[in-house]
């Protein structure tokens, strides 16, 4: 493990200890303020390298910008679908404003100068929030989290079935955050894994084993 790695695994850990220390088992409030945070990563690189692009006035940059915005509007509606499920109060949403600003500042100046760090960083944060949505669904198929109708605009998004509940968008969800951890470790510069299960279940429930909320 280089330098960089264990930087950016530190990094996860870190927030992590607050998510934990604040929320704890609270999935649906803890995905509020975690989707908030997760926005931003991918709006942030997106458009510096199409200010890179500007500035070199080069082609080419177009697939990776669009895929990192795509991550961004992802991840801006999972929040939008869990600010229905959790109804944050107004100290939770102070907590997602001040989030949201220090983060964006703090990945904004650690992405220019250590982008393919701020890469696998996000990776390392992806994939804590498979294993927190795997957690949550847990929860809910053990039946110590009611499984509640899915908002109506997850229903639309995912193209999921009328009666949809909160476990099956959470499997859609879990998909799209696993598809994310995938496509930073590639732009770290490193090999993506296989994690046919978590994919294939989310597409199974949105009627197409081929498309994910993230892809759309």
């Amino acid at each position: 493990m280089d330098l960089s790695d264990k930087f950016a695994r530190g990094q996860t850990m870190f927030f992590r200890f607050f998510a934990d220390v604040f929320f704890a088992k609270r999935y649906g409030h803890r995905a509020v303020v975690l989707e908030t945070v997760a926005g931003v990563p991918g709006m942030v690189a997106g458009m510096w390298i199409h200010l890179k692009s500007l500035r070199q006035m080069k082609t080419g940059y177009g697939p990776i910008i669009r895929e990192l915005l795509a991550e961004a509007e992802n991840e801006r509606m999972h929040l939008m679908f869990f600010i229905e499920i959790a109804k944050p109060n107004w100290l939770e949403r102070a907590l997602i404003l001040s989030a949201q600003a220090i983060f964006w500042n703090y990945y904004f100046l650690f992405y220019v100068f250590f982008p393919k760090t701020a890469h696998k960083m996000v990776h390392y944060f992806e994939e804590e929030a498979v294993s927190s949505y795997t957690n949550y669904l847990e929860l809910i198929e053990g039946g110590q989290i009611e499984d509640v109708p899915a908002p109506q605009l997850a229903i639309e998004y995912y193209n999921l079935p009328s009666e949809a509940k909160l476990s099956d968008m959470i499997k859609c969800v879990r998909a799209d955050e696993q598809h994310h951890a995938d496509v930073n470790l590639r732009l770290a510069g490193g090999r993506t894994s296989e994690h046919t299960n978590v994919s294939t279940d989310a597409g199974q429930v949105a009627g197409d084993p081929n498309t994910t909320g993230a892809q759309a």
